[in-house]
């Protein structure tokens, strides 16, 4: 199939920079990276931490808030630097790692605060360069912590290249951190007479999203699946919508523990909405009308779009299209 014409004429910078956890600027070197590396950061008095406590992260607030500390500082929280993860090197030459401290969030004083990787995403805590690092951190913990035996064998294993590479102390077997990719996906249909207003996206509610949200379906891509089949196949078991074209849009990476969420567009076929109330708890189709009073927060039904450094929101600003 040959490509289209319009290929070149895709907006760049792409809307994935503007997404929450998408501001990561570190040179992250992985060509170079080799069993030295590690401990080169560490020697390096330059270097920074991200200070992680189970999924959330130490932040000092203040004037100039920071989420990045100083070795000493690290290991006056209980942290282990040679524990850590080398996430790569910030664009003043600083090494950038992530490393688990024990640190109890009823003990902290001001300025100082644990905020989740959720609550951090929309506070704007800290700049979106250490966001997209911690994002990178979190997901790269997550990894080291789920495989400390053997998948193979059951044997303890060992952290290799700054947290890159997980060998077995026994047979050897490699392992390397994963990305789990999930399609989310915005579905439309266009009114046939050609009125813009009167076309309609497809929203749903999950029992765990708070009051009044709606949002994109999303769902697990599976092995041996294409991200259009998995978008077909999600919108159609979650909600008996039956999808044909897929467009890409954007991507986010999301450390809930470790997934990168491919956003699409695509074009349904059917209307009839029938859904079984285990993974959504409403779905319903909604008029352009509608979501810009979503968006505004102005929706007589209370109904609201997640907010705006989310992909969902992005996908769904980007077809209301004002």
């Amino acid at each position: 199939m040959p490509l289209p014409d319009d290929l070149f004429s895709a907006p760049f910078p792409e809307p994935s920079q503007s997404f929450g956890f998408a501001g990561n600027r570190l040179v992250r070197d992985s060509e170079n990276r080799d069993e030295t590396s590690l401990q080169k950061a560490l020697d390096n008095p330059a270097s920074r931490f991200f200070l992680h406590s189970g999924a959330s992260v130490l932040v000092e607030k203040g004037d100039a808030p920071r989420a990045a500390f100083s070795i000493e500082e690290a290991r006056g929280r209980g942290a282990d630097p040679a524990a850590s993860v080398l996430l790569g090197t910030a664009p003043d030459g600083a090494p950038q790692l992530s490393v688990a401290a024990p640190i109890d969030a009823e003990a902290l004083q001001e300025p100082f605060h644990l905020y989740d990787h959720r609550a951090l995403l929309y506070a704007s805590s800290v700049s979106e360069a250490e966001v997209g690092a911690i994002a990178q951190g979190a997901a790269l913990l997550a990894f080291l912590a789920n495989h400390r035996f053997c998948g193979k064998c059951g044997a303890p294993t060992r952290t290799e290249i700054g947290g890159y590479r997980i060998a077995c102390t026994r047979c050897g077997h490699l392992v390397f951190p994963r990305t789990d990719p999930v399609v989310i996906m915005l579905s439309v249909v266009r009114d046939p007479a050609g009125d813009r207003e009167s076309d309609k996206c497809l929203l749903g509610r999950s029992p765990h999203f708070p009051e009044g949200w709606y949002s994109t379906l999303a769902g697990f891509v599976e092995p041996g699946e294409t991200i259009e089949d998995a978008v077909r196949r999600e919108t159609f078991e979650e909600a008996a919508i039956r999808v044909r074209r897929v467009r890409y849009y954007g991507s986010q990476p999301w450390p809930f523990p470790h997934s990168l969420m491919i956003g699409v567009h695509c074009e349904a076929e059917s209307q009839d909405i029938r859904f079984d109330g285990n993974e959504l708890e409403d779905c319903r189709w909604f008029s352009r009308a509608d979501v810009r009073l979503m968006i505004a927060d102005t929706h007589p039904e209370g109904f609201k779009c997640p907010p705006s450094r989310a992909i969902a929101h992005s996908l769904i600003r980007a077809w209301v299209g004002d």
